[in-house]
């Protein structure tokens, strides 16, 4: 007997037909691909989002900690710490900036946190939530030789 050849129950030889093998297989990895690619997605999101979101939070709160009062220092971190058009429309979308300047003395702190929303409705799994929200926070220090008015 040579490669696909069995007996069958008289002795004889047959040959063994493997045709549509490949159609079963197909239809058993493709869903599990599919799947697959589209966690890999939405962890790319999710991921990119968490990076926009601590950039945004590092560039406000630079510019809270050179503003000499809380509110403008409160202005400056929500001006600049937003989440730019660079980023895919899925990334990271309804940016929320919180400053907090309780510590903003000479040698103090500012600490800014920004959240955002990543959509992941477009790659619906089943278990996955349809958005996640995604926080980061920075914090940057106030000059030791300013005067704060």
């Amino acid at each position: 007997m040579h490669g696909n050849q069995v007996e069958d129950g008289g002795g004889r030889p047959r040959v063994w037909d493997d045709h549509g093998s490949l159609i079963v297989e197909l239809v058993i990895l493709l869903p599990v691909f599919v799947v697959f690619t589209l966690v890999v997605i939405g962890c790319g999101r999710v991921v990119q989002a968490r990076q926009q979101a601590v950039e945004a939070a590092r560039a406000g709160a630079e510019a809270a900690a050179i503003m000499q009062t809380p509110a403008s220092a409160s202005w400056a971190a929500s001006a600049t710490a937003v989440i730019g058009p660079y980023g895919s429309i899925h990334s990271c979308t309804h940016g929320s900036v919180r400053t907090d300047t309780a510590d903003l003395v000479p040698g103090g702190k500012v600490t800014v946190t920004v959240t955002c929303v990543v959509d992941l409705s477009d790659v619906f799994i089943p278990g996955m939530p349809g958005s996640i929200s995604v926080t980061a926070a920075q914090s940057a220090p106030v000059d030791p030789y300013r005067a704060i008015g």
